[in-house]
């Protein structure tokens, strides 16, 4: 097999790519996972709560053709995980972000590319008790410490995945019933807000403003897909020197297989 060229387009040619929270990967392959990947024709696909390693999977799974994949899992078996599908090889990649506190469950893998820095991160939800809850808002502060030195570094980052708050109310679907549940807490908006006054853009929001009943998870447990009563948690971010570069931004909610749907964007330089 040759080897593949660094990624690189031509101005004609856009940079696509999806992010998507399977709810565990072997789960959701056989819900039509891999007629989706192949007809996404996506450059980088990133997965998130994959609940598994790359060795309990099928081959199939972990080479689809014409990609490269690579992944990260957690100490604990069957839970988080993230991996990024890459169509040309990055520069670099690396699981983690050097903070074994939260290394160790497998949340984070970074690719670099000519064009930018990747981040794929499933964010922690903080629903379960007090002590969960400071470890995401921990968890929060702790990596965007840490995308701000790679800004000063040079880096252009983008930053998808579950981040697992509702930023805005009109961001999900029943803002006063959930405004004491993770997920919707004022501490974590509040946190969001704070991202994004220091030059994150949300790319979606950014190209439709006032769009409303636009989510990308649903309660399984109540049936609220089919009553489209959701949360938008999933988002694409990119720092404010790659907003240009921005031409597109959706979220695909007849995708199924998940409690999330994916979501995409379209880079062009």
């Amino acid at each position: 097999m040759k080897p593949l060229k660094p990624m690189k387009k031509t101005k004609s040619s856009p940079i696509r790519l999806l992010s998507w929270n399977v709810n565990g990967i072997r789960a959701v392959v056989k819900k039509g996972f891999l007629d989706w990947f192949r007809n996404a024709s996506a450059d980088c696909v990133c997965l998130q709560e994959t609940k598994a390693e790359r060795e309990q999977l099928d081959p199939q799974v972990v080479g689809l053709e014409g990609y490269q994949s690579f992944w990260s899992s957690g100490e604990r078996k069957g839970y988080s995980g993230v991996a990024t599908y890459c169509r040309r090889p990055p520069r670099s990649v690396r699981p983690g972000f050097g903070i074994p506190r939260f290394d160790t469950e497998g949340r984070v893998l970074v690719t670099e590319f000519e064009q930018f820095t990747l981040f794929n991160v499933y964010f922690p939800n903080g629903k379960r008790d007090q002590e969960r809850l400071d470890y995401k808002m921990d968890f929060y502060e702790s990596i965007l410490k840490h995308w701000e030195t790679l800004r000063k570094q040079g880096h252009r980052l983008v930053i998808c995945g579950d981040y697992n708050t509702a930023h805005h109310e009109i961001d999900i679907a029943r803002p006063k019933e959930n405004e004491n549940v993770s997920g919707f807490l004022k501490i974590e908006r509040e946190w969001m807000d704070h991202m994004v006054a220091k030059g994150y853009v949300d790319v979606f929001r950014k190209m439709n403003p006032d769009r409303r009943d636009q989510y990308t998870w649903w309660d399984m447990m109540t049936r609220a897909r089919e009553r489209n009563v959701g949360w938008r948690i999933d988002y694409f971010f990119v720092t404010e020197d790659l907003a240009p570069h921005v031409k597109n931004a959706w979220i695909n909610p007849n995708v199924m297989g998940s409690d999330h749907c994916p979501v995409g964007l379209e880079l062009r330089f």
